[in-house]
């Protein structure tokens, strides 16, 4: 087989690792890590948020073991594997449509479990998933010898789709642990399995039958197993990359991380940037995080306590129908990723935040369009806040945030509560300065305490602190800056440092003082 070697086209969302070589698609090589897999075990289980590149390397993995030597020439595998096994392969994927319907799963299943065993030229006398799966398992070890290899694609869409219908998710979660059990039961079957998904759910509820897998998911060797690295951009992509302003790269798209040092891409965002040539939210913009919103606003979460939070690996894994922790959908859905990982006595501790600059700008203008008001309006504002943050205009600024919390309607108040506490205009005001792009941190410590939000927007730093009129002491907002260096860090850099004291009221439900200087 000759390839196309003018590596002139861009694999965008192609998951398909045969086309890829075979059309001559760029190819970021993950080879190595399929080797690493088979040489140290053999049941794994990977979490990736969408678009990431799982069902590429499930792809790259069917097709390895199927021995399909010449699409992997030039790649590490090549030389390292051998070509004179070839491995029968069950390949489940529930990528390709929408469950809403409770009978989808059911037909989606047995469309794909009738293709192999036709292709297999075999004949199943069960009609239910599970009793045809081990079925077709324990004849495809029969008939070649060889154990079989168990490829699960998005293993979870199924439920995911359906969370806001919690008794049909039930009723696809169930049924997929009696699929996934029969993987455990007919083991002695099973070469190698590799499940992919966006979620963790938690093993109690739906890998009850499956407790062998190996949860790779924050195993720090494959931090990088899907994703692309900065060397890969300087490599396969350097005649694409040329041109472009790096650090805006990574300012915009790099940023994951899943235990490890080092951060990944998101491939589908490198991608359309290279097509494209402007930075948009292009993985964003594939699907808006309406479940997280909603589940955000029903658990009251605050907002700027997103960006910062501190989990550790029960948090990240409490997942299953009606009991989500945001903090672990925000995480495992790819809009929050691990900046910090600490090893403890009692076990790890992470530290989660934005990524980068698309989901930290996306997610809080979606957070702040759950807000009343026209979206029109809301928008307008927002683009007034850039004006006034570029111009260093501090009075326009104060101005900005009068109107904001003038634009919510007393009916919203009165129904939530939260209005009455300086973290509700903390999470109010962090979405809105984070909606422009601009580099936001809320509680952000300095030498003798933590200001309430730091806010860096074109080559100036502001250090807020907020208070409630009715709950203000005899310091001022001003002097608790001062006095306890909140400003500190930021001295030295040659940026100008804006000192802004805001006191609320919950009695007006705005501004009732504003006091700023320049440090």
């Amino acid at each position: 087989m000759r390839f196309n070697r003018s590596r002139s086209r861009l694999p965008i969302g192609i998951q398909s690792f045969r086309k890829i070589r075979e059309d001559g698609y760029y190819y970021v090589d993950k080879t190595g890590f399929a080797l690493q897999l088979v040489r140290e075990g053999t049941h794994y289980f990977l979490a990736r948020p969408r678009r990431f590149g799982k069902s590429l390397f499930v792809s790259m993995l069917r097709e390895l073991f199927e021995g399909r030597r010449e699409l992997f020439e030039g790649l590490e595998a090549h030389g390292q594997w051998d070509w004179t096994v070839r491995y029968p392969v069950v390949l489940l994927s529930f990528g390709r449509r929408s469950f809403s319907n409770p009978q989808h799963i059911k037909r989606t299943l047995a469309a794909q479990l009738h293709g192999i065993e036709r292709r297999e030229n075999l004949r199943s006398p069960f009609d239910s998933g599970p009793e045809r799966l081990a079925d077709l398992l324990e004849n495809l070890h029969g008939q070649t010898g060889r154990r079989v290899v168990v490829l699960v694609d998005e293993y979870d869409k199924p439920i995911l789709d359906t969370l806001d219908e919690p008794k049909m998710a039930r009723a696809n979660r169930d049924l997929l642990r009696g699929l996934y059990s029969v993987i455990k039961d007919c083991d002695d079957h099973v070469q190698f399995c590799f499940l992919t998904g966006v979620s963790k759910f938690s093993k109690v509820s739906l890998f009850s039958g499956l407790n062998n897998l190996e949860d790779i998911t924050l195993d720090p060797t494959f931090s990088s197993i899907c994703g692309y690295a900065e060397a890969d951009l300087d490599s396969v992509f350097a005649d694409r990359i040329e041109g472009l302003d790096r650090e805006r790269v990574r300012e915009w798209y790099n940023g994951y991380g899943w235990g490890a040092a080092e951060r990944v891409y998101n491939p589908f965002d490198v991608l359309l940037l290279l097509k494209r040539r402007t930075f948009q939210p292009w993985w964003y913009e594939t699907a808006t995080p309406s479940f997280l919103i909603d589940l955000l606003a029903e658990k009251r979460f605050p907002w700027h306590q997103l960006d910062g939070l501190r989990a550790s690996d029960e948090i990240l894994s409490r997942f299953d129908v009606g009991d989500i922790a945001p903090e672990a959908l925000a995480f495992q859905s790819g809009y929050l990723t691990i900046l910090e990982r600490r090893d403890l006595d009692d076990g790890p501790t992470y530290r989660l935040g934005f990524p980068n600059r698309e989901v930290r700008q996306s997610l809080n203008r979606a957070l702040l369009a759950t807000l009343p008001g026209a979206a029109g309006k809301r928008e307008a504002e927002r683009m007034r806040l850039s004006e006034v943050l570029r111009a260093g205009d501090v009075e326009g600024l104060e101005n900005r945030i009068r109107s904001l919390l003038a634009g919510i309607p007393y009916q919203w108040h009165r129904q939530n509560p939260m209005g009455s506490f300086e973290g509700w205009y903390a999470s109010l005001l962090y979405a809105y300065f984070a909606s422009t792009g601009a580099e936001v941190q809320a509680e952000e410590s300095g030498s003798l305490g933590r200001a309430d939000l730091c806010v860096r927007a074109f080559g100036r730093v502001y250090v807020f602190e907020f208070k409630m009129r009715e709950r203000a002491g005899a310091e001022t907002a001003l002097g608790q800056i001062r006095a306890r260096g909140y400003a500190d860090r930021y001295r030295g850099r040659g940026e100008p440092i804006h000192l802004v004291a805001v006191e609320f009221s919950a009695k007006t439900r705005n501004v009732t003082r504003f006091e700023a200087e320049l440090d």
